[in-house]
């Protein structure tokens, strides 16, 4: 079995992964809090500032793939994605890097695929960038970049938004007219692992596959919990006569179809 060392395996990715992998992998997780999915001597207490932990992590371990979706410190999270690319030049360990739309939010003027050029106006997209540049400069063809949507899960931030929204009756603030792309915690968690036992490379596209505004998905999230729409509140992303685009689309057809989602498919599950 290939040794898998998941770095942020106690957020909400981490733990979709742990639990699609643990009949295929040797799974190693690092946590901000614990996990209860790993045996003890396989999970790692890390903070992002924590790099010669880390260095100690990797030369224990040896792991075979290293899936990175840590959150934290912009500053802190590039020190230590270099020193681990740095620590794993010589060898023959694969990584699979978590990056995000935000590298595209300095062009809305489209839906973006994996041979567009990253374009950001955030410190959030510009710091993606930057990581991926560097990991691709040292790692080459050893580092693979996939690039997620809005991440949702029966339990994530997003839906725990929405259901105390509803009991207190308190507004959501959603855009009309941003095409956004979604993806469920599960499914990225089974696109990722045809991904490795395919070993698939370089910049992958993941999200679902239809056309959906911020507005309509949350829309229709909400319908399925309550009658009451009414905490929605609806305004325009700059001019609203446009219509922007916060979206991935892939130009790859490697991935099957059966893996794919669309919006409704997604909500489907969630509910």
């Amino acid at each position: 079995m290939e040794k898998v060392l998941i770095l942020g395996a106690s957020g909400l990715v981490g733990r979709a992964l742990l639990d699609e992998f643990k009949d295929r992998f040797d799974l190693y997780g690092t946590y901000s809090t614990s996990l209860t999915s790993l045996p003890d001597d396989k999970q790692f207490q890390l903070e992002v500032q924590q790099i010669d932990q880390l260095k100690e992590i990797i030369q224990s371990i040896k792991p075979d793939i290293v899936i990175s979706c840590l959150r934290g410190d912009f500053d802190q999270q590039f020190k230590l994605h270099k020193e681990l690319a740095l620590e794993l030049h010589n060898s023959s360990t694969r990584v699979y890097y978590f990056s995000t739309t935000n590298v595209f939010d300095g062009d809305f003027s489209r839906p973006h695929t994996e041979t567009d050029m990253p374009i950001a106006e955030s410190d959030y997209g510009k710091f993606k960038i930057a990581c991926e540049n560097m990991l691709k400069e040292i790692l080459d063809e050893r580092v693979m970049m996939i690039r997620i949507p809005a991440i949702w899960g029966k339990n994530s931030p997003r839906m725990n938004l929405i259901k105390e929204s509803i009991k207190n009756n308190k507004v959501i603030d959603v855009y009309s007219n941003l095409v956004c792309n979604n993806l469920l915690d599960v499914q990225l968690a089974k696109q990722l692992r045809f991904i490795i036992e395919n070993k698939l490379k370089g910049i992958i596209h993941l999200g679902s596959m239809d056309n959906m505004t911020q507005g309509q998905f949350f829309e229709k999230v909400i319908s399925k919990l309550t009658r009451n729409k009414s905490i929605l509140r609806y305004q325009s992303y700059q001019d609203k006569d446009v219509t922007y685009y916060f979206q991935l689309t892939s130009n790859r057809e490697d991935l099957p179809v059966s893996l794919q989602s669309t919006n409704e498919g997604i909500i489907d599950q969630l509910i």
